[in-house]
């Protein structure tokens, strides 16, 4: 069933907010490590740190009835975020289960990425019928740039786990937040990544660039969104909703189905116990529809460059 908090939502928006219906179930995100990290970045937009148990795991079993449903409904595609995926006893299992139904995608910090789960997913791709996207989180090519944002250390250690990735034949997405300041430019920061990952030995990286949530711990770091940043009637005009996650996504938490990832901290987004309730329109009442808006599938896999194909061909 829906909630009733979701319900008072859509009483609330149905005049002030445009509405973006799910014109298709295509994707369903999986918060398989709650807000559980080893990490504590200063820009996360929900908070996620080794002490923050606000959401939990996600359990194998719950995975799997979740993977059945979505497959009922038309879903073809399933991502895995936390928190730190990796932190779950279980996820090469999960993975396993994933992609059985379809390509699937793995955000990390590439920070626990050691021998026996490298041994595994190579495993995985070498018999998996679908691809297997891992993505990596890197917010500066050099530690002086990525540690004041992700902490002290996290540069050497994310890029030890890039380099066992393409040592292994995989091609990482390397995922990179806007934390730069408005004197560099987009291109020079692009070409720094480039450079650095070339030097250590991924010849061809894949890259994608995220705006910043003004959300979570990016609150206390840089600012919150002000209070008038709202997405507006007008600017939904001939706007092209298929750009925007909540079109044709939904989030399964261990606390029931969210709108969309982004918005794990607003109980507002979340719309019911089980997937099949959710499949109506939502409204964008939150600042951070208004980032989405702006930017477009914020959250997909497009990278800077073209696709190319991963290990044993089945991802890219």
């Amino acid at each position: 069933m829906t909630t009733p908090v979701y319900e008072q939502l859509l009483n609330e928006a149905d005049v002030t907010s445009p509405r973006v219906p799910l014109q298709k179930l295509e994707t369903v995100w999986f918060q398989v490590g709650g807000t559980i990290c080893n990490l504590r970045c200063h820009h996360c937009f929900i908070s996620c740190s080794p002490d923050n148990d606000k959401f939990s795991f996600l359990s194998l079993a719950t995975i799997q009835r979740f993977l059945t449903e979505a497959k009922s409904l038309g879903a073809s595609e399933y991502y895995f975020t936390g928190g730190e995926p990796f932190a779950h006893p279980q996820m090469c299992d999960i993975l396993e289960a994933a992609l059985a139904f379809g390509p699937t995608t793995v955000l990390t910090n590439a920070t626990l990425l050691r021998d026996p789960v490298l041994n595994r997913l190579t495993a995985l791709v070498s018999t998996a019928l679908n691809r297997l996207e891992i993505r990596v989180s890197l917010d500066g090519y050099s530690a002086e740039m990525n540690d004041p944002v992700r902490g002290e250390g996290t540069f050497d250690r994310a890029m030890d786990g890039v380099q066992r990735l393409v040592h292994r034949g995989f091609k990482p997405i390397i995922t990179i937040t806007r934390t730069w300041g408005c004197s560099e430019r987009d291109d020079q920061v692009l070409a720094g990544f480039r450079r650095m990952l070339q030097q250590r030995g991924y010849e061809a990286p894949r890259l994608k660039v995220l705006p910043l949530l003004k959300l979570g711990a990016e609150e206390q770091r840089g600012g919150g969104y002000c209070s008038e940043v709202r997405v507006t009637h007008e600017m939904m005009r001939d706007f092209d909703t298929s750009q925007l996650l909540c079109s044709n996504s939904r989030l399964v938490t261990d606390q029931g189905v969210w709108v969309c990832p982004i918005l794990l901290d607003a109980p507002e987004a979340r719309m019911g116990d089980s997937l099949s309730v959710t499949m109506g329109d939502y409204p964008l009442r939150h600042a951070a529809c208004h980032t989405c808006r702006q930017f477009g599938a914020i959250c997909a896999n497009a990278t800077t460059s073209a696709r190319t194909e991963s290990p044993a061909g089945k991802s890219g």
